[in-house]
């Protein structure tokens, strides 16, 4: 198929918005299932499991006489230890995947020690270990082990720390300990991530030297590694090294000199997967400058890399795939995997552009097409209007090809197609993506204390008395409008409405009162306009939430906040900050000038976060979790504040003030970050409003809460 040859045309599967999602997956028969097969989240995890009845055989329980008991389980290590080697078990695994549910007194019964003297690697995953004092004195006995993985058992989750100290102190020649690398690693862990030692092959306490001199490939990510360097990693016991992985380990303990120094002396090393910035330097082009026999870099090829300048590369980046439990409702793994799949309209006519906007799912050939920097189709939205309005319109996606394809070819479109690295394209990327965490918290920490090295000391600010600003004769003030409203019922004896702007005592108009419109009519400083210069510091969100941290830095009494169109990094790294340490990951979007909540969303989906910037230019500010509650629900008060001057500032606020209220009793179930009426407080503008006026107000809060009004009121 020749380049722009062809046009298809693809249906859409799911058209919808934002707030209707669930209602519409509980309600329009068969949407859910579909939506869950294209989405790769119908498998039933639980569908193999039969119902189980269980009965007791040797102090083991059976479930229907088909699982295997710990004894069978190590019956059969030990026959076939006899039948591959000398009957010695030195690896041994007792673990999930063999449902054996393994508590403290069936591992005590089970006497390991005596039976398996000679383990090297033991594997008790998945199973209900809780005694610390049990675990630890008990694997300990195996004095010549070199890996243990005690992984998802209890006493894991809940004393992981003083579980650790017990066994590497008593186990000094382990090397892997859950997964990880131990200080005293060796050849043995270099050869089992390396494909050398497993349970066919674990090796043996006698083990000769230069095992690991036919490891050509060595994957060490994630393995929480402080010194990599050490005898066992070396280009004498590595000398066929061609690729070597090391992301996501912190390797303090090494310089970046002398990991450079050291990697340059393997002698086959040619592809380099790290992290950037990361131990070895910050950019992409320094590390291929400092090691220039690398022929490709974290997948791309190193010619490409010093061409085009790229300093943050990720090119084989794994993609997101859905997650879920086998306890979620299909309809939660499809609003969670959406994302990946989502694509958004919004429409408009000759008079207004809608609030909201639409988002879709293409169907099952269009959602095949993966992503590609340099794709060989383009996918772009279609709207049928058999009658010319919108009223009738069908929505579908045309596709086709712009390049030359031929059988064999994956069709790919470009996912951010026309947004490069001027528009954070490479950040973006982290919706469907797993990218470099580690960049993303590096970018966080620096704007972190960028903002904290800003002054904390709050403007004072002075109060005097204020002259009246009413005529000392008892005339009325004069006022020019040009707004029908305030002409219509501004009616009090105590004003009277002007023709001519320079003449007014007070100037209320729509019109933005710049320099030059001032000059051009007449307007001196004496008179008192609805504006102050520069007020979009303040009534515009973004601009508000810079005003603020230039002025006070990281305050405590403004939640995180990041305008994405420029700090989508710093925001992506508090994201996983956050989720590294267990803290609240719940965050609202807000467009940078709508008012009303339009376009305004509540979410814990990072993918979500992402997708939300193709709506139009948002912050994203941690959403307070636990606020303050009237009768149980969300409210806010709106006050009016009349600014009279800037320098010196002198500020007026009305005793009266508006309280909104939500209709709908506040919730943090997942569900409810859909529903208006239960996280926003407009219901003036949507949904049934209800009114509760000042005095009212004040005395049923001061009741619920048991303060004084008075104590915490400006």
């Amino acid at each position: 198929m020749s380049k722009e040859s062809h046009v298809f045309l693809i249906d859409h599967a799911w058209t919808f918005r934002l707030s209707d999602a669930y209602k519409q997956l509980q309600e329009v028969s068969g949407l859910a299932e579909r939506m869950a097969a294209l989405m790769c989240v119908d498998v039933d995890l639980n569908s193999n499991a039969e119902e189980e009845t269980e009965e007791v055989v040797d102090g083991i329980s059976h479930q229907n006489g088909t699982k295997l008991s710990v004894f069978e389980a190590m019956e059969s290590e030990i026959h076939g230890a006899k039948e591959n080697g000398d009957g010695v078990v030195r690896w041994l695994e007792l673990e999930e995947l063999e449902e054996l549910d393994i508590d403290d007194d069936t591992f005590l019964s089970l006497d390991l020690s005596s039976r398996f003297l000679g383990l090297l690697a033991l594997s008790l995953c998945g199973n209900k270990l809780e005694n610390v004092e049990i675990i630890a004195r008990e694997v300990t006995k195996f004095e010549q082990l070199r890996a243990l993985w005690l992984n998802n058992n209890p006493v894991v989750k809940n004393c992981d720390s003083q579980l650790e100290n017990r066994v590497l102190q008593g186990l000094p020649r382990l090397e892997i300990y859950n997964s990880r690398f131990t200080a005293k690693f060796g050849a043995w862990a270099l050869g089992f991530c390396g494909g050398v030692y497993g349970k066919d092959n674990p090796g043996s306490i006698h083990e000769g030297d230069h095992q690991l001199e036919s490891v050509s490939s060595l994957d060490l990510s994630d393995r929480c590694i402080h010194n990599l360097i050490s005898n066992a990693f070396s280009p004498v016991e590595l000398p066929s090294l061609s690729y070597l992985n090391i992301r996501g380990n912190p390797l303090e303990q090494n310089s970046v000199a002398v990991l450079l120094e050291v990697l340059k002396e393997f002698p086959c090393l040619q592809s380099l997967e790290v992290d950037i910035p990361g131990p070895l330097g910050e950019s992409a082009i320094d590390i291929l400058e400092s090691l220039p026999k690398l022929s490709e870099l974290n997948g791309v090829n190193a010619s490409k890399i010093l061409d085009t300048g790229k300093h943050v590369i990720d090119s084989v980046l794994q993609p997101r795939l859905p997650e879920w439990t086998a306890e979620e409702p299909v309809t939660d793994r499809i609003i969670s995997a959406m994302w990946l799949y989502l694509m958004t309209y919004r429409l408009a006519d000759e008079e207004k552009i809608d609030e909201t906007s639409v988002w879709y799912v293409m169907d099952e050939l269009g959602s095949a097409l993966r992503h590609n920097d340099e794709p060989n189709f383009r996918v772009a939205p279609f709207l049928f209007m058999p009658e010319g309005n919108l009223a009738s319109a069908v929505s579908f996606s045309i596709l086709w090809p712009t390049q030359n394809v031929k059988k064999g070819d994956e069709c790919t479109r470009d996912f951010l197609f026309g947004i490069g690295e001027d528009k954070q394209r490479s950040a973006r990327l982290s919706a469907w993506f797993h990218t470099p965490q580690n960049y993303f918290i590096n970018e966080y920490e620096k704007h972190c204390q960028k903002l904290q090295s800003k002054s904390l000391i709050s403007p004072s600010v002075q109060f005097s008395t204020t002259r009246s600003i009413h005529h000392t004769d008892g005339s009325p003030l004069r006022v020019y409008t040009d707004l029908p409203h305030v002409e219509e019922f501004l009616t009090r004896s105590e004003f009277v409405i002007i023709s001519e702007p320079k003449d007014a005592d007070i100037v209320w108009t729509s019109t933005q009162v710049d320099e030059d419109m001032k000059k051009a009519a007449g307007i001196t400083d004496q008179q008192y306009i609805n504006q102050f210069p520069f007020e979009a510091c303040l009534v515009m969100k973004h601009h508000l939430a810079e005003t603020v941290h230039k002025a006070y830095g990281s305050s405590e009494w403004l939640q995180p906040t990041y305008n994405l169109e420029t700090h989508l990094s710093q925001l992506i790294g508090d994201y996983y900050v956050r989720k590294r340490d267990g803290l609240d990951n719940l965050w609202i979007l807000k467009p940078w000038n709508m008012a009303r909540t339009i376009d305004t969303t509540v979410t814990d989906n990072l993918s979500s976060i992402i997708r939300h910037m193709e709506t139009g230019p948002k912050i994203c500010q941690k959403y307070i979790e636990h606020p303050a509650l009237f009768n149980g629900k969300k409210f806010d008060l709106r006050y009016i504040v009349l600014v009279r001057s800037i320098n010196p500032l002198e500020i007026f606020l009305s005793d009266v003030f508006w309280v909104r209220l939500a209709n709908n009793q506040y919730s943090l179930d997942k569900h409810s970050f859909f529903e208006y009426e239960t996280h926003f407080t407009v219901m003036n503008y949507h949904g049934r409003f209800s009114h509760k006026n000042t005095p009212e107000f004040v005395t049923e809060f001061e009741q619920e809460h048991q303060v004084k009004w008075s104590e915490i009121h400006l």
